[in-house]
């Protein structure tokens, strides 16, 4: 039995300060560009605003990347293009700058933050912060077996809650969610198929480095599987992540609702984090207020879990490798929307109007023809 009560975060997690919004959409009003002429724009400098509980709404200055990495069991199956246990070969690409996260990262000027929750490599291979919190090598195959016991998937849990609480600690202000891992998709969709209570062929994908059809099939059959085991527990949700779930999804889905109790914005990735943001709103319903879907990859395991959370995507460039990449992208426009709210400038009142010149006998009158 747990001893992690996650009832309590229903009743810490508040929603982003209504009022705030509403002076924020007045100040809009007030301002040279007419509301609405900015498109989605002008909704994403509103929701900031109520984010930070600030008008005029504070610029993005102090972003990060956090990707959490492991490694599922269930690659052995055949379900990745990727090799089974290969995660850690991909965090240590991102951590020697050579993959699309890093290269954005880069350019954004954005550090990245590794947590390492249950790769399949021996932690001395990598270095020291990103390890320390590893609860597991690799996950269970969760088409006949856990993915973790419930003591390690509380572990994972509160993992995350701590790396929430350091992010907020330490002064971040908006957070991009991703994962690195081989055979999360699986594990996703698996989530997303018991929570929208559909079938696995509805959210089986192609993966971030695209399957052919026979992989999609063996996919298919193990999310199938997995779905079998994830039903009998979907009244218990850490007993759902530790059932089909994984050590980095367990610990994504406790950083989301951490974050949300912090006050701390987030960006969701791809159809991994949108996996884990659907377990945490049958945690807390208020969490999605305080997260953004950045965009759409194509994962149709994604789309179902967005359409039932009711975020919107703010770009669709089908881009399907993960790892923050896509969450990334999205970024400049949530700090241009920032820039916009808070720096044009605001109509002159009434009061200020330049009057019209009287005409008077010194006037230059024109002519009469």
């Amino acid at each position: 039995m747990s001893s992690l009560n996650l009832d309590d975060f229903t009743d810490l997690i508040e929603r982003p300060d209504g009022g705030i919004r509403r002076d924020a959409e007045a100040r809009r009003e007030r301002q040279i560009v007419p509301p609405g002429s900015l498109g989605r724009l002008d909704d994403l400098g509103e929701w900031l605003a109520a984010a930070q509980s600030a008008v005029p709404v504070r610029p993005v200055e102090r972003p990060r990347v956090v990707l959490f990495a492991g490694d599922h069991g269930v690659a052995e199956l055949g379900v990745s293009a990727r090799p089974a246990g290969g995660a850690g070969e991909l965090v240590r690409e991102v951590l020697e700058g050579g993959r699309p996260v890093s290269v954005l990262a880069r350019r954004l000027g954005v550090p990245v933050r590794i947590v390492d929750m249950g790769l399949d490599c021996d932690p001395e291979t990598l270095p020291e912060d990103v390890v320390r919190h590893r609860v597991r090598r690799s996950s269970g195959r969760i088409d006949v077996e856990d993915a973790l016991t419930l003591e390690e998937a509380e572990a994972a849990f509160r993992a995350g809650v701590a790396v929430a609480d350091e992010e907020a600690d330490s002064g971040t202000d908006l957070v991009v969610l991703g994962d690195v891992s081989v055979g999360g998709t699986t594990a996703a969709g698996v989530l997303v198929a018991a929570l929208c209570g559909v079938d696995a062929s509805v959210v089986t994908g192609r993966g971030g480095l695209a399957i052919d059809d026979l992989a999609w099939m063996r996919k298919c059959a193990a999310i199938r599987d997995a779905l079998r085991r994830a039903r009998p527990v979907l009244g218990d949700q850490l007993q759902l992540l530790a059932t089909v779930g994984g050590a980095d999804l367990a610990a994504m889905t406790g950083f989301l609702l951490q974050s949300a109790v912090r006050k701390l914005p987030v960006v969701l990735d791809g159809v991994v984090t949108a996996a884990c943001a659907l377990v945490a709103q049958r945690i807390a319903f208020r969490a999605p207020d305080w997260w953004l879907a950045a965009h759409d990859s194509g994962e149709p395991g994604q789309a179902k879990a967005l359409d039932r959370m009711a975020l919107e995507p703010l770009l669709t460039q089908g881009v399907t490798v993960g790892e923050g990449a896509g969450g990334l992208l999205a970024l400049p426009l949530v700090q241009a929307a920032a820039a916009l709210a808070a720096e044009l400038p605001e109509k002159p009142k009434e009061s200020e109007q330049p009057e019209n010149p009287e005409v008077t006998e010194d006037s230059e009158v024109p002519a009469a023809e």
